[in-house]
């Protein structure tokens, strides 16, 4: 649990994920009938100031250079070699003037242990260095990283440097088997996640137990940013990290530039929080609503508990093999019963689910990969086509869950504006809203639930540990810990005293 410390980070992670990447590339290679030499030649991230000062804006190393290297610092490079698997970082060089204003500069040598590579050397030296380690016939060849993330729908930015135009390139070999590599977790990642969620998940706590009518929706995020900051985490850079109440909270991004979560909590709000914790490198996203003053009311518990419903019928049915087209209908089908149970639909839930109602409730897609980001590329490999249908077409993946994926299960139900207003305009899908009862939701909000987990053998386990019950989180708001299980009472005997 998050009160016992952060767990050692082993760098031989980084090691077996280098490993796994050459052992998957040669199985390319030969089944392509390709020569088994060449480099795959990563660039890390470099410091950044903020527009034209001097500035200098937090570091965060880029994602696959972590994966491959775990790498804290800026301005480096990384070499595998396809036919030894020896791995080389290049480092810059840096001034004398770095040691005045920045610290002591590191030896090679230091690099060398604390990698756990093969050698290390200077950036200006990547062209003879890799010259000299190359076995094969004609130019050296480099297999860079150059792809789409289907994820964000950005690109890779390949390696460059001076003196690359000797090199022969290849450009599209690297991406989708480094990518594919991420999807899959060995246990010591495993291990940095589940760490990334006991502190998330202590924060959340946290956050439930300080608030109350009157707070900003910042001063939320405040509470919980300074817990996982106390127990060696820290925020990851994602905008699905966000704290909104009442209506905002039916806007899916809410809490950005252009919509700073600065809203008063009222009594009778639902507060959403949507925010994770990551630990080297690794990302924990987890959300969880509540009503800010504490105690669930009629209305409130109804849309909750659908919520609640698809979540743990979901983990129920996740294991290998599980389409997760499937695991967003499940979903989406309890949400739509839940709601007609409740009066605010009418009809056969067969044919709302025809009609994908569901998407005026759900717009967003069930979950996405996790892992170094919290939105973990690989959703869609190379030539898997994205559904076209409403909600279907949100999804992050339509994969077949495999044993190793690590995945958030987030559904949620929401009553925003925008959607409810066109459904009601529409012939097919108003004939399935309750006009009367609607109207008392259309400044409701919305509710999201929240958790990782890891696809093992024969189901899935839950790495998120969080009261989720309507009474459980009533008892935390009283301070209470007795009613609830025995992670949760050590979590929250720890955050009261």
């Amino acid at each position: 649990m998050a009160s016992h410390g952060p767990p050692e980070i082993a760098m031989e992670l980084h090691a077996l994920s280098r490993a796994k990447l050459v052992h998957s590339f040669r199985q390319q290679l030969k089944a392509s009938s390709l020569p088994l030499f060449g480099f795959v030649l990563l660039q890390g991230g470099e410091e950044q100031t903020r527009y034209c000062s001097d500035h200098v804006m937090l570091f965060r190393q880029e994602s696959f250079f972590a994966y491959l290297f775990g790498v804290r610092e800026p301005g480096f490079y990384g070499a595998i070699d396809v036919s030894t698997g020896k791995s080389i970082l290049f480092a810059p060089k840096l001034s004398e003037d770095y040691a005045v204003w920045s610290g002591k500069i590191k030896p090679l040598s230091s690099f060398k242990e604390r990698y756990m590579v093969s050698a290390v050397h200077y950036t200006d030296e990547i062209t003879k260095i890799l010259k000299t380690h190359y076995r094969g016939p004609g130019k050296p060849l480099l297999y860079l990283l150059s792809g789409l993330n289907s994820d964000s729908n950005k690109y890779s930015i390949p390696a460059s440097f001076e003196g690359i135009e000797a090199f022969e390139k290849d450009l599209t070999s690297l991406h989708p088997i480094l990518t594919e590599s991420r999807v899959f977790k060995s246990e010591l990642e495993l291990g940095l996640i589940k760490y990334a969620n006991d502190i998330s998940s202590a924060a959340h706590i946290e956050v439930m137990q300080k608030t109350k009518v009157g707070l900003k929706e910042y001063q939320l995020e405040m509470i919980f940013l300074h817990h996982i900051y106390m127990h060696g985490g820290c925020r990851h850079c994602s905008y699905t990290c966000i704290c909104a109440t009442g209506e905002n909270s039916a806007i899916i991004h809410y809490g950005h530039a252009a919509a700073p979560n600065d809203r008063t909590l009222e009594d009778g709000d639902m507060a959403l929080m949507d925010m994770g914790a990551e630990y080297h490198f690794y990302s924990s996203d987890v959300a969880c609503s509540f009503p800010v003053n504490g105690k669930f009311s009629d209305d409130q518990s109804l849309v909750y508990n659908a919520v609640l419903k698809a979540h743990n019928a979901v983990l129920s049915e996740i294991k290998p093999g599980v389409s997760w087209i499937d695991m967003h209908k499940l979903a989406e089908r309890h949400i739509l019963e839940s709601l007609a149970k409740g009066g605010v639909l009418v009809g056969e839930v067969d044919a709302m689910m025809d009609a994908r109602l569901g998407a005026v409730f759900m717009p967003h897609g069930l979950g996405h990969f996790l892992g170094i980001d919290a939105h973990d590329p690989g959703g869609y490999p190379q030539g898997t086509e994205r559904p076209t249908e409403p909600g279907l077409k949100a999804l992050r993946t339509t994969r077949e869950l495999k044993e190793g994926m690590v995945l958030t299960v987030s559904p949620g139900c929401y009553f925003n504006e925008t959607l409810l207003k066109k459904a009601m305009e529409d012939p097919t899908l108003s004939a399935f809203i309750n006009n009367a009862a609607i109207s008392r939701f259309m400044r409701f909000g919305g509710v999201r639930i929240e958790s990782d987990v890891h696809v093992a053998s024969n189901g899935c386990e839950n790495l998120t540990d969080l009261p989720r019950e309507t009474w459980e989180i009533e008892a935390v708001f009283v301070g209470g810990s007795l009613f609830l299980n025995s992670a949760f009472c050590l979590l929250t005997l720890d955050l009261l005293v």
